[in-house]
């Protein structure tokens, strides 16, 4: 079973609030017959996405390849959150590859927000772009550690974006009676994933890229070039780029081994009108600190966003309001009959070190995916690495080459089995609260 069709309509974008409330592009057609170029990208995401445009701007021929439409995966689905730093926190990173290292693993997370911001602007991507995300706690020990981590990053880092908040400060940003305590990150940001994503197509095709949909890779033929083929066709390129992330399936074991595909669910309400006060008092983003993530938002309608509950399988739940409506009325329990408009499921790729997997798999054939849940900024920026480094050195893609991933226990067969377990015994820790 394939997780590019297991669970939505071949080339259409699911049923989403993002894509009900944004105007796709013109259908670009499948690619057929005998191609070449400079550089083959295989996934229309983030990552996709970027590296084509940073490889066009580099005056290359670029060919980019979906299976189904622009950001029609992860990108197109996600919460929105363009988050500081990296998916892990420095202190682990600090212990994880050592001070120097995680200095640089910050400036890069810092980098790629910037580097969203940058694109927003310069190709005018209105993607309702605002500042702050909130951390929220549910136990007074994680207050602790998010105003400890606060400290160190302003201390050892220089970061000075988050404010901590205490339970009557944090209520007065986020009325809810789960959590006691948080912090405020205005450096951070939120927007709307799937305008971003389309705007990124539409400069990378005027900046000459051959952007092919319904083009369905089911082969990468390895040597001094690489031939990518679909149903229709296929490609000779002397570079390729795998930007599958979760929906890369087995076209290369090695990243298989090593990045775990998930599946996400996320809901849209009725709008809230003044009661949106009842749940956010400013216009932030909000993510908490249990280990499967609740995060949320409101939309420029005054609809509550809501993401939260994971599963591991190829198929989504046949009702997804009903998984996600569970947490929600645990953070918001006013919130029990409200109507739910719209809910979707999307698949995305963590690593077992929970950092992205940049690496290149072949002297020829480069790999991004593995973000984690950091995907805007992460995606984004290692498309850009991506692109340095087929052109060259890139000391950004080395230094997230360098991080040790270690493969899944048990590899592509084992890894959904073992990872349920887990996340299971965590999801447990999580309900009671230790």
């Amino acid at each position: 079973m394939n997780l590019l069709f297991s669970n939505d309509k071949r080339g259409e974008y699911p049923q989403s609030w993002y894509a009900a409330t944004a105007t796709p592009l013109k259908p670009f057609a499948p690619m057929q017959g005998e191609n070449r170029a400079d550089v083959c990208i295989i996934g229309a995401g983030y990552t996709g996405l970027s590296a084509a445009l940073h490889l066009a701007e580099m005056g290359a021929d670029v060919v980019l390849l979906d299976a189904h439409r622009v950001g029609f995966g992860a990108s197109g689905r996600n919460g929105g959150q363009l988050g500081s730093g990296q998916r892990q926190d420095q202190i682990t990173l600090e212990k994880m590859v050592g001070d120097d290292a995680a200095r640089y693993l910050w400036d890069l997370g810092e980098d790629a927000k910037d580097l969203v911001r940058g694109l927003i602007a310069k190709y005018d991507i209105d993607c309702y772009l605002k500042d702050g995300i909130a951390w929220a706690a549910s136990r007074p020990a994680d207050v602790a550690d998010l105003h400890d981590y606060a400290a160190h990053l302003n201390t050892r880092y220089g970061y000075d974006q988050i404010k901590p908040l205490d339970k009557d400060a944090f209520h007065a940003l986020c009325p809810s009676p789960d959590y006691v305590g948080g912090t405020l990150d205005m450096g951070a940001a939120h927007l709307h994933p799937l305008r971003l994503a389309l705007g990124l197509a539409e400069a990378s095709a005027k900046a000459g890229v051959r952007i092919h949909e319904r083009s369905h890779v089911h082969e990468v033929k390895h040597g001094t070039t690489v031939t990518v083929r679909t149903d229709a066709g296929h490609v000779v390129a002397d570079h390729v780029i795998l930007a599958g992330n979760g929906y890369l399936g087995g076209l290369d074991r090695q990243v298989t081994s090593r990045v775990m595909p998930i599946n996400n669910y996320v809901v849209a309400t009725e709008p809230l009108g003044d009661e949106a006060a009842r749940v956010l008092t400013q216009d932030v983003a909000v993510a908490d600190s249990r280990f499967v993530v609740n995060y949320f938002r409101l939309s420029h309608d005054k609809r509550l966003i809501f993401g939260g509950g994971e599963t591991y399988g190829y198929r989504f739940p046949s009702d997804i309001p009903a998984l996600v409506r569970k947490p929600l009325t645990t953070i918001f329990p006013h919130l029990r009959d409200v109507r739910i408009d719209h809910a979707w499921g999307g698949t995305l790729a963590i690593t077992i070190k929970r950092m992205p997997y940049l690496a290149r798999v072949r002297p020829n054939i480069l790999s991004a995916s593995g973000y984690s849940g950091h995907g805007v900024g992460n995606a984004i920026q290692a498309g850009k690495l991506l692109a340095e480094a087929t052109r060259g050195p890139s000391e950004g893609f080395a230094a997230f080459n360098t991080i040790p991933h270690t493969p899944f226990p048990g590899g592509g067969l084992m890894r959904t089995p073992i990872l349920s377990l887990a996340m299971t015994w965590y999801a447990m820790r999580d309900r009671l609260g230790i």
